[in-house]
Parts: C-alpha cells; sequence; structure tokens
C-alpha cells in the first residue's frame, strides 16, 4: 500500500465558514489553517476542541482571520500545543492581523477570548520557513517533508506540499494564478498528478473580468465620487488585500497628480506598510526588480497617508479617500465611518471583497441593498462617580487579598526552608514540633504561639530549649563577591513591562502609537451601547479584488494538474457540487467532498517499494542538468543485496537502443518570444505559430484529455526542408532535454 492519508474537515465545507482541516499521513496529524470568522463564535470551534490535543504540527496558509484567527484561542482554551510552520510574512502580518482584531473589539466590548498575552503566546510557536524550502519533520514525522510555496492570492500565502515516500499531498486553498502588483501567481500548475489534491470551491461559480477592465471601473468609481464633493470608504482587511489596493491608488494618483487626500486607517498601519517595505523578495518579479535597479521602494507611499486614530481624519476638511479595517463592517473604523457617511447620498462605500456570511458588509451586498439597517454603537468611556469609587474599591479589596495571599505563601516558604535546615540535636533551636508539659497558662500560651518564648521558667523534657525563632539568611557567594539578583534592582512598571513585551519582544519596536496607548491606558472604563437606524443612502458598489482564481481557470488548473484523488473543501453547497460534478467528468474518477467532521481516506492506490541504486550501476550513469536537477536514462534490472534490500543492478547483457526521449514542455508564447529573440519574423495565427514564410508549428490534440497524467498533445513542426526549417527545429529542440 502506498502513504495512509485521511482527511477530516473541522470547519469550512459545503459553507463559507472559516478554513479548518486535519490531514493524517501515516498517523502524523497536521492541522492546516486554524480559522475563525469576525463574529468569533465559539461553536464553529467544537470539532477542533476534540482533537486540538491530537495534533502534532500545524501549517498556516495565509495572514487573515479566515486561516489563523482561533490559533491563540485554540493555544489558550482547546489544549493545542503542537508546532506552528508558516512562512516569515504570514507570520508578521497574521500577527498584527490577530492585534487589531483584538484592540478593535476591546474599544467597543468586553472582549475576553484571548489577550496580546495569547497571540505572542501562540505565535512564539512559529517556524518561519521560505518558499520551496523543504523542512524534514522529525520524531513521529520521520520521512515526512513539507515546503510552503506561492499560492497568489495574500503575501506570504502558502500552497503546502507534504511529501511521504515520493508520494506529494498538495494542501491548495484561495490560489491565484494571475500576476498582480505586488504578488506573483501560483506555483500549482507546476504539480503534474500528485497523489492528492485539497484546494476549495469557493469561486467555482464566479467568473472575473480582466485586471485592466476592473482597475478601471474601480477608480473611475472613486475619482466619479470625489470630483462630486463625495467620500469613499473601502472596507477593507488589516495586512492582506489591502496591499494590492494600496499599490494601485498610490500608482494611480501619481500618474494622475490628483489632490484628493487618501488614508490608511487601522490601529496598526504604520506596522503593515513598515513590514510591506521589508518583504519585497516575497512579492512580484516587478517590485523586486525595480528596488534591485533603481532602489524605489513601491510602499515608499507619497499620495497615502497613514492614520492610527480617527481625531486625524476628522480634521481633514473636502472628499476623501479612506481605507479602513474591519472588511466585514462588525468592529474597528470602517464600522464608525459607514454610520457617519451612511446617510450622504454623494458618498460610495466600495467593498472589494465579499463579507463573511450574517456580517453587516454582507447584508449590504445583498440584491437590492437594504435601505436601512439596525447598528449597533458602542464606545468606552471613562468611569466617574459612584461608579469610579466602587471600582476602585473593589481593586483595594482584590489587591489586600491578594496581598495576603502571598504574605502568607510566604511565609509557609520561610519555615519550610528554615525546618528543613534545622539541625535538631542543636541546644540552642527549639522544634517547635515536639510538645512538652507546661503549666496550664504557659501551655495556652505555646499552643497558641508555638515561636515565642513562653513566659517563666518551665523545665524542658529535653536539653532542647525555647527561643526566639532566628532565621539565617545564608548568601551566595562566587571569585567576585555576593552573587546578586539583577531582578531586585529593577524598578518595575507593570505598564512598561507590558508595553516593552509587545514592542520590543514581537514588533521589533514597529507597535503603532495608537496601539501602544491602548495598551498602555489602565483609566478604569465602562463599555456603552445603543442601537441606531442607519438610513442608507450612499452609493454600494462591490469590485471584485480579492486575488482569488474564478471558476473557469480554477477548472483549466485542476485538469492540467490532474491530480489522482482529489479533495474539495470551502464553498456554498452549490459551488462545491457543481465542481464537483466537473471533475468527475473532467480531472479525475476519485473526487471527494466531505461533510463536517467526516473521515475520507485518500490513501494512494499505487505500491512503493524503496530500491537502492548499486554503485556499479551509477558509475555507468551518464547525467544531464535539468534545471535544479539531474536526470539520466537508467536500462537495469532488480536484484537483492547481502541485507535483503532491493537494488539496481546493471543488466547482464547489452541493452537494447531506445527512441530519443525529449523531456520538457514548451509554451507557445514563450516559444514565440524566443524565437522573435533570435531575429526570426513569427507570428499567431489559425491556432499556429508561424515561421518565417514557410514554417509553422502547432499543437496537436487536446489539452484536457489525460492519459496517464499526461495531455494528449504533440508538437507538430511543418514546412519543406530548407534551412530556416533545420534552423526553426534546432531552436525547439533546446527547449527539451534529449535522453
Amino acid at each position: 500500500m502506498g502513504t495512509s492519508v485521511q482527511v477530516t474537515p473541522l470547519c469550512g465545507v459545503y459553507n463559507e465558514n472559516p478554513l479548518s482541516y486535519l490531514v493524517s499521513i501515516d498517523g502524523f496529524n497536521f492541522l492546516i489553517d486554524c480559522g475563525w470568522n469576525d463574529h468569533f463564535d465559539t461553536s464553529l470551534l467544537q470539532p477542533l476542541s476534540r482533537v486540538a490535543s491530537s495534533v502534532d504540527a500545524v501549517l498556516l496558509s495565509h495572514p487573515d482571520t479566515f486561516h489563523l484567527g482561533a490559533l491563540p484561542y485554540a493555544m489558550k482554551e482547546l489544549g493545542l500545543s503542537a508546532p506552528v510552520y508558516a512562512t516569515e510574512p504570514v507570520y508578521r502580518l497574521g500577527l498584527l492581523t490577530m492585534y487589531d482584531q483584538y484592540l478593535s473589539r476591546k474599544q467597543v466590548s468586553e472582549f475576553d477570548l484571548f489577550t496580546l498575552d495569547d497571540i505572542d503566546s501562540a505565535f512564539q510557536n512559529v517556524t518561519r520557513l521560505t518558499y520551496s524550502q523543504n523542512h524534514y519533520m522529525s520524531g513521529k514525522g520521520e520521512g515526512i517533508v513539507i515546503a510552503p510555496l506561492v499560492a497568489g492570492h495574500l503575501l506570504g500565502g502558502t500552497t503546502w506540499r507534504i511529501t511521504k515516500d515520493g508520494e506529494d499531498v498538495i494542501y491548495a486553498v484561495d490560489f491565484n494564478h494571475r500576476k498582480e502588483r505586488h504578488l506573483n501567481g501560483t506555483v500549482l500548475e507546476s504539480f503534474v498528478r500528485p497523489a492528492v489534491l485539497i484546494t476549495d470551491a469557493f469561486n467555482a461559480l464566479n467568473n472575473q473580468p480582466s485586471r485592466r477592465q476592473r482597475d478601471q471601473e474601480f477608480l473611475d468609481a472613486i475619482e466619479k465620487t470625489v470630483n462630486v464633493g463625495g467620500n469613499v470608504l473601502l472596507p477593507v482587511d488589516t495586512a492582506g488585500r489591502v496591499l494590492e489596493l494600496i499599490l494601485t491608488l498610490e500608482q494611480h494618483w501619481t500618474q494622475r497628480q490628483l489632490s484628493t487626500p487618501i488614508y490608511f486607517l487601522s490601529y496598526v498601519s504604520t506596522s503593515t506598510i513598515d513590514y510591506a517595505k521589508s518583504f519585497l523578495e516575497w512579492m512580484s518579479d516587478s517590485i523586486a526588480k525595480s528596488f534591485e535597479h533603481t532602489r524605489d521602494n513601491a510602499f515608499l507611499l507619497r499620495k497615502i497617508k497613514l492614520l492610527i486614530n480617527k481625531s486625524a481624519l476628522e480634521e481633514a476638511p473636502g472628499p476623501k479617500v479612506v481605507m479602513a479595517s474591519m472588511a466585514s463592517l462588525e468592529a474597528g473604523f470602517s464600522h464608525d465611518l459607514f454610520v457617519e457617511w451612511a446617510a450622504d447620498p454623494k458618498n460610495l462605500v466600495m467593498f472589494t471583497e465579499r463579507g463573511q456570511f450574517g456580517t453587516l458588509a454582507r447584508i449590504l451586498q445583498s440584491d437590492p441593498p437594504p435601505k436601512a439597517v439596525k447598528v449597533t454603537m458602542s464606545r468606552r468611556i471613562p468611569l466617574v462617580g459612584e461608579e469610579l469609587a466602587a471600582y476602585e474599591e473593589e481593586q483595594n479589596r482584590i489587591k489586600r487579598e491578594e496581598a495576603l495571599k502571598a504574605t502568607l505563601v510566604k511565609e509557609e516558604e520561610l519555615k519550610a526552608s528554615v525546618g528543613a535546615e534545622v539541625v535538631t540535636s542543636d541546644p540552642m533551636v527549639i522544634d517547635t514540633n515536639v510538645s512538652h508539659p507546661s503549666s496550664s497558662a504557659a501551655g495556652l500560651h505555646s499552643g497558641a504561639f508555638k515561636d515565642v518564648l513562653i513566659d517563666g521558667f518551665v523545665p524542658p523534657s529535653s536539653s532542647v530549649a525555647p527561643m526566639f525563632p532566628f532565621y539565617d539568611n545564608t548568601s551566595e557567594w562566587d571569585d567576585f563577591g555576593e552573587v546578586i539578583n539583577p531582578d531586585d534592582y529593577v524598578v518595575k512598571d507593570d505598564n512598561m513591562e507590558q508595553l516593552s513585551m509587545h514592542v520590543d519582544g514581537d514588533l521589533n519596536g514597529k507597535l503603532d502609537e495608537g496601539s501602544a496607548n491602548l495598551i498602555l491606558d489602565t483609566t478604569p472604563s465602562k463599555v456603552v451601547s445603543s442601537e441606531l437606524t442607519v438610513q442608507v443612502k450612499c452609493s454600494l458598489l462591490y469590485m471584485d479584488f480579492e486575488g482569488r482564481s474564478d471558476g473557469r481557470s480554477i477548472k483549466s488548473i485542476l485538469a492540467h494538474v490532474a491530480p489522482l484523488k482529489l479533495v474539495l473543501v470551502h464553498g456554498s453547497a452549490e459551488a462545491t457540487e457543481h465542481l464537483k460534478q466537473h471533475c468527475l467528468k473532467h480531472v479525475c474518477p476519485h473526487v471527494y467532498a466531505p461533510q463536517l467532521e467526516e473521515t475520507i481516506d485518500v490513501t494512494s492506490d499505487l505500491c512503493a517499494y524503496k530500491v537502492q541504486l548499486s554503485e556499479k550501476l551509477m558509475s555507468q550513469v551518464l547525467f544531464k542538468k535539468l534545471g535544479d536537477y539531474e536526470i539520466a536514462w537508467l536500462d537495469a534490472e532488480v536484484g537483492k543485496t547481502e541485507n535483503d534490500m532491493f537494488s539496481l543492478l546493471p543488466l547482464s547483457e547489452p541493452a537494447p537502443p531506445h527512441k530519443t526521449v525529449l523531456v520538457g514542455d514548451i509554451k507557445m508564447s514563450d516559444f514565440k518570444q524566443f524565437l522573435a529573440s533570435k531575429g526570426v519574423q513569427v507570428e499567431f495565427g489559425g491556432g499556429a505559430l508561424r515561421c518565417g514564410e514557410y514554417v509553422t508549428i502547432r499543437k496537436v490534440g487536446d489539452a484536457s484529455q489525460k492519459v496517464g497524467g499526461a495531455a494528449i498533445q504533440q508538437i507538430v513542426l511543418e514546412g519543406p526542408l530548407s534551412e530556416e526549417y533545420y534552423k526553426i527545429r534546432e531552436h525547439l529542440y533546446s527547449h527539451f532535454y534529449s535522453l
């Protein structure tokens, strides 16, 4: 049998809930993604709570709440303690996302599901990997190799490859094949015939316009609004797709020399951009090359101002464009701005991603949109008067109880330490555990205070006489004198300790001033809420900036990858069933769409054997370079070694000749550019590549039909035998490797 593989969805199947899946590879349990929604609904985590203690490793694919939002809570409350693996941007930007979520909710509620300390503690377990870096698991996971690869959806977003005994299990959700301003496209198309592919059906029913058309409509709508004196609100995520929007607006405003102010408003806005400036090597080739040649950092913003509170925004007169978190409108600055701006018909609320189910953003995206919505306005105000006095009295009572408890604990520790050092034969020390006969008066005193000298002279029953307690606090000494504890000489300030922990420890000093003020603000306060009915008179518009492949592209990519077994997750019931039926007809016969907590066995039907390559055989092999690898043609026979292991041995007779094998693939568009660079006149026409005057190159066959995993396609070179024909054939052969 092949490698044993079981998949169990814990959240996010047949719906658009957060993503969380348990993948078991030969008994080693991977938790892939640990998402939560913006409602922080704990009922969604019940399946995870039942298996959290059995998880051996956690893999995170994207730095947003839907993929990692439950990680702090799971480690705090559910018993999740496994090591976590992610790319550097997912680690850093995911940390900012959770900070922003916490700070946004702490301002409008008594949020207690997790704290900033819980976030720090959870992310301390993250091992950061680079793209294509192979990480070899140890212990229980011996023989398993994991590697993050480009997903193309968010900065640092990952398609995970898990390999065991030569079989690949690919986890690819929320991927994007399109190259964008700040990201390259996914590398999913580079895989051929993996044993298992786990992917999502989220966009299976959606088709997208071209990027140029989308961008033009997006910018035209914004300009039209500000030209009539209106404000534009873009509800965005904390550190994900907002980066693409920032570059789009920055470039357009620079090219057109527009003066309308643009703001990025979140509690961690400056930290987000600071990290983006330092992650250029994770971005698109164009950004990396631009920085390499001109030292121009794409995220050195000149037209967009970063804000950490609304006060600066309120001081800015006239129309403005504001990108504000959260995208769901459930909390954060976007929620407050929507309430303020919704009643003005000149304003525009532009959604760039589909709202999460049940959120205010999703309600406003319905067709037709509502004319009025009920919202809860909450704010935190300082305590005053009787409430403040009651709060301070309660805090003082708690401090007194804690101080008393600490004193009792310290006394017990001192007594225990002294008791352990007492030498009972010392006549100057009294053993308080030994009872002594005494007068009635002495007995009363000694019963209540055993360590107090008894008033009067009572003959002791032994040579041990009573005395006042004395504790000899011996100090440790070394060659340089008495050993001191530096902590005893530090002036401790709880607030400064907390600030330094979050600034210096995790964000390398990049915590926003507004966030730091919130952490340091210990003023007694409470949350007051009120229900409002908001009249929605502003314009509402949705433009797809989600950065995901659309349905047509997903089907084409899956047909190209052609996995042996396909598992579909995360998507509406309609989208999941649609993609499932399509894949059964055109991709592979083994397509699964499991229900919540349903474990499916997708173990490969292939049998894998380990063989050794004998030294005698390897000495006869001629390798050829193929990219990062070396390949060779082998003619051998199977034998056994002294240890009864299978081994490939040289043939006992000369090997028969074989036809030349061309290894590789070619894209006609790339080959067209190559021929043009060699001075050959070339153009597309009639589905073929016309080279020079007489030679034609075409691909024959249906790329969607597969035999043994390979498309039934051939490259046909047609034309009269001439110098031009042989020259073009030589160029064509140079793109392949012959064996």
